[in-house]
């Protein structure tokens, strides 16, 4: 007995329940539905539009249309097999500088090859410096061919000029013929520097081959440094 009255002492009555829910209900922000009209109606998505430059296809952010853009001109396989398949947005004045890098690459690497194969005569017998200028050599011969790689995978063509025959004979009365050898080495990379150099700008000014600026810096770790440091 109790017990009952200790439970009914400490239950709320039916006027506090009422109480507590109008004060709920005043705080408690209002519902509101859609009208019976736009119920059970799907409502368009938005659509973002963007008109191409140059009068093309009005372009959406929702729907791409591939068989529609593949029939653009300038995306057409050529007919001719000596056309590129692959060349896109590649100038014609930045293939022919990367030509000129290529057999500057190959000029410096013969004569490095010219000054290994002095010192690694039996009567001078210098093998330090023969193995220095063998794999300055090689190093330079690399360089060159990564340029003809990417020649190659953007669509250019690969064109050799002559190699002048260099020096054989690396003796000098004063200077000796370590130390002449080794300034000579300094000038030939000086003026690799400088053909990189002029090359950086030539696709600077160009604005068109972006992608050809990190094979420069990847494949010229050393030289570009005052380039993109």
């Amino acid at each position: 007995m109790m017990s009952s009255s200790l439970v009914s002492a400490f239950s709320p009555s039916p006027s506090d329940k009422l109480s507590s829910m109008s004060m709920a209900s005043s705080f408690a922000p209002p519902l509101s539905f859609p009208p019976s009209s736009s119920r059970g109606k799907n409502v368009p998505a938005a659509r973002v539009r963007a008109s191409a430059e140059g009068g093309g296809p009005v372009l959406t952010g929702i729907v791409f249309e591939p068989f529609q853009e593949v029939k653009r001109e300038d995306l057409a396989v050529p007919l001719s097999p000596y056309l590129s398949l692959a060349r896109q947005c590649y100038a014609e004045d930045c293939e022919a500088a990367i030509n000129e890098q290529i057999n500057v690459e190959y000029t410096v690497s013969y004569v490095y090859h010219a000054m290994y194969a002095y010192f690694d005569r039996d009567n001078v017998a210098l093998k330090g410096l023969a193995k220095f200028y063998k794999e300055s050599s090689e190093e330079e011969r690399e360089h060159a061919e990564k340029l003809m790689e990417y020649q190659n995978k953007r669509g250019g063509k690969v064109k050799l000029h002559s190699i002048l025959m260099p020096h054989s004979e690396f003796e000098h009365v004063e200077k000796g013929d370590a130390l002449y050898s080794m300034e000579l080495a300094l000038s030939l990379e000086k003026i690799t520097n400088e053909k990189l150099l002029a090359l950086h700008r030539v696709i600077i000014l160009l604005k068109l081959s972006v992608p050809t600026l990190s094979i420069l810096s990847c494949s010229f770790p050393i030289e570009m440094i005052c380039v993109i440091g």
